[in-house]
């Protein structure tokens, strides 16, 4: 509890050889004091009190001192506030996001400590942060998280890098100091082996990073977000696609042909990909198409309509032990739809996917090796022996359809150029119409163009009338 009613009393003499002066204040109706060796001391002491008054500070009514001044000294170290931020964050969030807070709390946690003497090997420090500090586990009893290195036994070199740390962690006043402060950016801003780091990841790192600060106001550790005082902006990002590294019509027929020939599981991924382009859509939701979400008609246009998305995450980060979640559409209500029509060619590839695999036994229509979800690790090999089929030595050395999601790109592209209305694109791919202009601006911009002219065309013709 704390109050403003405090009343700071002079400084008086008393018989006492090791300390004859004394200063007393009151606190809502309750005495304090402190005795001092000399009156200088007593005068200082004093003035702080009376700094604090003045700069309308409220006092802890328990100990009779400034809030400020309590919160200093009970001021948990940063590496413990870390460790109760992992364990708030945990339920509700989704694995990726779990994997992403545990990453940049150890970046973070590793460099904020008071000495580097004895520190552990960095590998060993990293996965002990990372994979017992920051993860969860669901506790049987209580059903709430609770971290791996509080409910498990720990190897013992991750139980000695943990001790370092607990040992050695900064407190948390002393994190919000801008020197401290603009070195955590530093680190943020790299990557392990010391090259820059990503635009988008910086911004992710940045975002975690402040939000566990706003915690540590919620819990009272911190008055403010020490982050606003620095200054210092995240890097500007360019989301946009670089359209010269996507594939066209022609090119995506020759790769998604080449993804045939790279054997058995080119052949059962031949339609994983080919949703991937004539639906665009993610991976995630590819991997979690049912037999019972197609519409596929002997002839002419069908249907498939999304509901869930399989996002491969880790086993340590789902609460189940599964190396992915089935969750509910990216930026979509937990039980929304999304209806994409799909043309005759793809119609037809699946049923023709159906006629030769069937489906997993939930009624998938891809699977891995091992039967379960198909793993990016699977995918991304076949793309990779596509690519070293389908295209020449030039394009083999540059990002051109480098990465299987080059084909949701090349399938929204299509839709724009063939003249398809932008929100009904948006609508079809799962995007807002914002994130469609800020990923495909420059080809929106030629669509835009295009209606201007027949625009200008529609107000020529008012005019000769």
């Amino acid at each position: 509890m704390k109050t403003y009613n405090v009343r700071i009393w002079g400084i008086r003499k008393r018989a006492s050889k090791s300390a004859p002066f004394q200063l007393r204040w009151l606190v809502n109706g309750e005495v304090f004091q402190e005795p001092f060796t000399t009156r200088t001391l007593a005068d200082a002491r004093r003035a702080q009190l009376l700094t604090a008054t003045k700069n309308g500070e409220p006092f802890d009514v328990a100990t009779g001192v400034p809030i400020a001044e309590m919160r200093e000294a009970s001021s948990p170290t940063w590496y413990e506030h870390a460790c109760a931020y992992a364990v708030m964050k945990w339920p509700g969030a989704a694995g990726k996001h779990r994997a992403s807070v545990a990453e940049t709390l150890s970046a973070v946690t590793a460099h904020l400590v008071s000495t580097q003497r004895g520190v552990p090997d960095r590998v060993v420090l990293r996965r002990a942060l990372r994979t017992y500090a920051f993860q969860c586990r669901i506790d049987p009893e209580s059903g709430e998280p609770v971290s791996r290195k509080d409910s498990e036994e720990l190897p013992r070199e991750v139980e000695t890098a943990l001790d370092w740390v607990a040992s050695h962690s900064l407190k948390m006043v002393d994190v919000a100091e801008s020197d401290v402060l603009r070195g955590v950016l530093r680190v943020l801003s790299k990557r392990l082996n010391g090259d820059p780091a990503a635009d988008n990841t910086v911004r992710r790192k940045h975002s975690v990073l402040s939000n566990s600060f706003k915690y540590a106001i919620e819990r009272d550790l911190l008055a403010v977000n020490p982050l606003k005082r620095i200054d210092w902006t995240p890097p500007a990002t360019s989301d946009e696609v670089d359209f010269q590294f996507v594939p066209g019509p022609a090119q995506v027929a020759e790769l998604l042909e080449a993804v045939q020939e790279t054997g058995t599981r080119g052949g059962h991924l031949h339609g994983f990909f080919a949703c991937m382009y004539y639906a665009a859509m993610r991976p995630s939701e590819v991997a979690n198409l049912k037999r019972s979400a197609c519409k596929l008609p002997d002839q002419g246009w069908g249907e498939l309509v999304l509901s869930k998305s399989r996002p491969e995450v880790g086993s340590g980060w789902t609460d189940d032990g599964k190396p992915y979640e089935e969750r509910g559409l990216k930026r979509r209500a937990r039980n929304a739809t999304r209806p994409v029509p799909i043309p005759p060619a793809l119609v037809s590839l699946l049923r023709a996917h159906l006629d030769t695999y069937g489906t997993a036994p939930d009624g998938r229509l891809f699977r891995g090796i091992r039967g379960g979800r198909v793993p990016s690790t699977e995918y991304a090999e076949v793309w990779k022996a596509a690519r070293e089929l389908a295209l020449n030595a030039e394009d083999l050395e540059t990002p051109y359809a480098d990465v299987p999601y080059s084909l949701r790109h090349a399938g929204v592209s299509l839709w724009i150029k063939a003249g398809v209305d932008p929100v009904e694109v948006a609508r079809r791919a799962g995007h807002s119409p914002a994130v469609l202009w800020k990923f495909y601006a420059k080809i929106l911009r030629g669509h835009q163009d295009a209606s201007n002219s027949m625009i200008d065309a529609a107000l020529a013709d008012e005019t000769d009338a």
